[in-house]
């Protein structure tokens, strides 16, 4: 017996084969088979996609699992779950566990959670530096035959310049993309949001866009010098993205990505929200200009790909005054929704640039299966119904966690269809 399953007469786009018509997807045995104007089911289990739109898996570069050790604000199997309900087919897990993620035991017990209980697939991202501390490179090696696809500290910015350049040197010789969080850490001290008028007014300690700025320059021309591979985790400035805009113009290999948050929100809610925790971040909110600077980092490709920062926290960890709660939202079940109401209705961007951004980039970035509907690719599709009207329920998530500031909003278009591996992983409705 083989597994066959025949998506039938949706609108198919494939951003990097240029495809966008009325197509059936045939899906065999995990790989995509056939892509053709009519494709004769042969035994296959049939799905009417028609009125939907069909596209390569989207993979989250960007997610924090918690697995292991804060297993009390996340699992592999609540978040892939998350995952799969927004959307996703793929998700990246960040190191900074409990113990983290720098050495290749620690890989392959997510890689065993995740072939056990994952509903999407799971690609571990190990630590630069042993704890994320710093002070000594991780084992690279060890880390990428284990399975790590990238290395980060994130959430600890690589404060030394010598380590970050050690770092881009050793990643290079097993092809390893190093991903930072950049934040220069004695500007951001104490802050708990973005430093400008509003932090003012509200009596809260701020963090200057500059501090973010000055490590993502640093970081690009560290990457010049090395020929290392950089990508720039959740950019939230205008300088940020033009410093990695006039990198690739010289070729420098850097890529960058920004969160659904950062496009669509600006430290003013900090202020109409009246203190909500679920606002408070890092990088925090930023300015107006900031916004507008990162969505012209989306149309003009300075910006490569969203990602969401699903940062999964507890009642107890954000039910607190503002200046002590933890930093972080949740995204994986919010992300697509909000991307194809505020920005591909709203006439931001296209709808192949965004599937371009959650899909076809993401995979070329780190080299991930997927990103493409090719015969012979992964069998990892996103399937998108433009039209369903919704509001983000909180209380309905998948996650363990509830921290998000978009509850309430009211969106158009949402995911209708996950499939992994050629099984359905989550589907509206079914």
């Amino acid at each position: 017996m083989t597994d066959r399953l025949l998506l039938k007469g949706g609108r198919v786009i494939d951003p990097g084969r240029s495809v966008d018509a009325d197509l059936d997807l045939l899906l065999v045995d995990g790989e995509v088979a056939e892509l053709e104007t009519r494709v004769a089911a042969r035994g296959a289990e049939v799905i009417d996609v028609s009125g939907l739109v069909v596209c390569p898996g989207f993979i989250d570069l960007h997610t924090h699992l918690r697995q292991p050790g804060r297993e009390d604000k996340e699992t592999i199997a609540t978040g892939t779950r998350a995952a799969a309900a927004g959307g996703f087919t793929a998700v990246c897990a960040m190191p900074n566990t409990e113990p983290v993620n720098d050495q290749a035991g620690i890989t392959r017990a997510i890689l065993e959670a995740a072939a056990r209980e994952g509903a999407v697939r799971v690609w571990p991202i190990g630590a630069i530096t042993r704890g994320s501390k710093g002070e000594e490179l991780a084992e690279y090696g060890d880390m990428r035959e284990a399975g790590c696809v990238a290395v980060s500290d994130d959430g600890r910015p690589v404060a030394s310049a010598r380590m970050m350049r050690r770092a881009l040197e050793y990643a290079k010789g097993f092809d390893l993309t190093v991903i930072d969080h950049c934040e220069e850490p004695t500007l951001a001290q104490g802050a708990s949001m973005n430093e400008g008028a509003v932090a003012t007014m509200l009596g809260l300690r701020g963090a200057p866009g500059a501090g973010e700025a000055i490590m993502v320059e640093r970081d690009v021309l560290l990457a010049e010098l090395t020929g290392g591979k950089l990508h720039i985790a959740h950019a939230s400035t205008a300088a940020s993205v033009d410093a990695v805009r006039r990198g690739k113009a010289r070729g420098v290999r850097v890529t960058a990505e920004a969160t659904p948050q950062h496009l669509l929100l600006t430290d003013e809610l900090v202020r109409t929200s009246e203190y909500d925790t679920s606002t408070k971040m890092n990088p925090p909110l930023r300015a107006e200009e900031d916004r507008q600077g990162l969505i012209q980092g989306l149309r003009d490709g300075a910006v490569d790909c969203i990602a969401t920062d699903h940062a999964p926290h507890t009642v107890d960890d954000k039910k607190v005054e503002y200046d002590a709660a933890a930093f972080g939202v949740v995204g994986l079940e919010t992300a697509v929704a909000l991307c194809l109401d505020r920005l591909v209705a709203a006439g931001l961007i296209s709808l192949g640039r965004l599937i371009e951004l959650l899909s076809t980039r993401p995979a070329a970035i780190l080299g991930l299966p997927g990103g493409t509907l090719a015969p012979g690719a992964a069998a990892d599709v996103t399937v998108l119904d433009l039209s369903r009207r919704h509001k983000v329920d909180p209380a309905r998530f998948h996650s363990k966690s509830r921290n998000t500031p978009f509850g309430g909003w009211t969106l158009k278009g949402a995911p209708a269809l996950t499939i992994v591996g050629g099984r359905v992983a989550w589907g509206h409705g079914r």
